[in-house]
């Protein structure tokens, strides 16, 4: 598993870098880089350190900037424009697997365990997974880690890729019961 989360620009992008590596991955939704999105890529700088892979064409490239301006220290990987092009169309999505594997291990990113601290039972146990109320706990759990709001298997695949401890996780879930209740 690759240790950075890969910050992409869209949805299919997240499913082309999926099918080349196991990675967290985060989509940025184009030109609609808000504060909300910004402070995600900056948790995930923080806790696991971020590689920018964005289309290689000027959106591509003006999306990379904001981010890099923003977020400091975040590592780059880049496809070739032929290499992300299909049918006259341009983006990650189009680039194959190896095109992507390559991209990334030039950015000089880590590999490491996949971690698997969290999983659905847990979710279940702790209300954020199946009942009236999992959702809005689940909204407040992402809030309260700064990892973002996420359905349960984003959330269990978050808590692991981030390496929330399960000190900060309990901590989280114990505020929640205070203020949500099950």
């Amino acid at each position: 598993m690759i240790k950075e989360v890969i910050v992409v620009e869209g949805r299919d992008d997240i499913t082309a870098v999926k099918a080349a590596v196991e990675a967290e991955v985060i989509a940025v939704g184009g030109f609609g880089i808000n504060k909300k999105v910004i402070d995600k890529i900056k948790e995930a700088q923080a806790r696991k350190g971020v590689i920018v892979l964005t289309d290689p064409d000027f959106a591509g490239e003006k999306i990379r900037s904001i981010i890099a301006k923003r977020v400091p220290n975040v590592k780059h990987a880049y496809i070739d424009r032929a290499e992300g092009t299909k049918n006259g169309d341009i983006g990650v999505e189009n680039a194959c697997p190896e095109c992507i594997r390559e991209a990334l291990e030039k950015a000089k990113c880590h590999i490491e365990e996949k971690r698997e601290v969290f999983d659905s039972q847990l979710l279940f146990y702790y209300g954020l997974m199946a009942g009236p109320k999992a959702k809005k706990r689940r909204e407040a759990l992402g809030k309260a880690l700064r990892i973002g709001y996420a359905n349960s298997a984003q959330l269990i695949s978050r808590l692991n890729s981030f390496n929330i401890s399960e000190e900060e996780f309990i901590n989280a879930v114990k505020v929640l019961d205070e203020e949500i209740g099950r």
